[in-house]
């Protein structure tokens, strides 16, 4: 197998483009490239531009009757059927969206292909992760679901166990719902109360049908929750299942938009916090499937300050060569983010709070504190239907 990690990367996927003032700005993924060569990460990884996702790709998850939904509405958006989902204000239907949209989903399931034949160890595509997409609708930003698409090219190829883990802020619902009834794929969501965020889905109690009980796994977290409460939340739950589970490969999602900069939603976890994880991620696919990981972005709102150099850790961290949290970003890249959106850069790596602290649930937990409850609720949900100790 090769240790060389792949970078999925075709410009043109930044011509996923819902229009000016929506918060999904293609923008963000042009300045995590350009990012991505400012460190010159570009030499340490193959950039590999993955061929489209073709319609038979695309009815592993999705329904040929929405597909044809999606090309309609590419054709001509203001004939969006928003039966489906599409031009409606989350997801205003464009010209070439399903061009674009199954390019996403190409370089997805491409770099399932490569980390499945061993053609690289770890492979990113920080433009995916639309995590919401349903089988026959467009959700959430999110028209064709990139991971949903990758892990089914992973059982298709012979993969008999994957893991997903979704550290979003929101609820990876389109993942869950595509492999609900299929004991072979493990699905983990970390993501803010359904009570406070959309998709409203997303609780302890959802854990997957009969035929796969304790397949689905719901963290639902307290509004608020900082750092040290989201990574011991992270590795209160995570780490056992995965150890139990023993994926094949490890297959994760890394939206941005937990971080207390980002405008959609409630949580206060770091840019720190965020590498942390990414860490722990690459960790456990080393521990626990031969290293196999397929690492992709999500959401993430605050284009200039948080995306970037949180997917610039990400493919950094795959690379085998981690930037510092304490780097200064190069003057250059700090330069065209001000020609591209007349905002001033930040000058570092980090928010201030490396390394960051928190404690492990092994020490004991409080019943009455908020996030200790969703920890057990958790817990209490899973951890029984796959034989382990609540």
């Amino acid at each position: 197998m090769s240790g060389r990690a792949q970078l999925m990367w075709d410009e043109a996927v930044t011509g996923y483009d819902f229009g000016p003032g929506h918060p999904m700005d293609p923008v963000r993924l042009a300045l995590t490239r350009r990012l991505v060569d400012a460190f010159g990460l570009d030499q340490e990884v193959e950039v590999v531009a993955a061929k489209t996702a073709g319609e038979s790709t695309l009815r592993l998850v999705h329904r040929q009757d929405y597909i044809e939904a999606v090309k309609a509405a590419s054709a001509d958006p203001g004939a969006a059927d928003q039966s489906y989902g599409l031009g409606t204000m989350d997801d205003p239907a464009f010209a070439g969206m399903h061009e674009v949209s199954s390019l996403i989903a190409g370089q997805s399931v491409g770099a399932a292909e490569s980390v499945w034949r061993g053609e690289a160890l770890h492979a990113v595509n920080f433009a995916g992760g639309l995590h919401h997409a349903m089988p026959g609708g467009a959700s959430g930003f999110c028209i064709y679901n990139d991971a949903s698409l990758a892990i089914a090219r992973l059982l298709e190829l012979g993969a008999e166990r994957v893991a997903y883990i979704d550290v979003d802020v929101h609820h990876g619902d389109g993942v869950q719902a595509a492999f609900w009834e299929d004991p072979r794929v493990l699905t983990i969501s970390l993501h803010e109360h359904p009570q406070t965020l959309f998709p409203q889905t997303g609780w302890p109690g959802e854990t997957g049908a009969d035929s796969a009980e304790g397949s689905a796994v719901n963290v639902a977290l307290p509004a608020g929750t900082g750092d040290a409460g989201w990574l011991r939340a992270f590795h209160a739950v995570v780490p056992e299942l995965i150890a139990d589970f023993r994926p094949q490969v490890l297959v994760t999602q890394h939206g941005a938009d937990t971080h207390f900069e980002d405008p959609l939603a409630h949580l206060a976890v770091s840019l720190d916090a965020q590498r942390a994880v990414q860490v722990a991620c690459h960790d456990l696919a080393h521990e626990y499937a031969d290293g196999r990981w397929v690492a992709l972005g999500g959401g993430g709102y605050a284009v200039v300050d948080v995306v970037p150099r949180s997917w610039t850790h990400l493919v950094a961290i795959a690379a085998g060569r981690a930037v510092e949290p304490e780097a200064m970003i190069p003057e250059g890249w700090r330069q065209e983010v001000f020609a591209k959106t007349r905002q001033l850069a930040p000058a570092r790596m980090t928010d201030g709070r490396w390394p960051v602290a928190w404690s492990g649930w092994d020490a004991g937990y409080d019943p009455a504190d908020r996030l200790d409850q969703a920890v057990l609720a958790t817990r209490r949900s899973v951890f029984p239907l796959r034989g382990l100790l609540a």
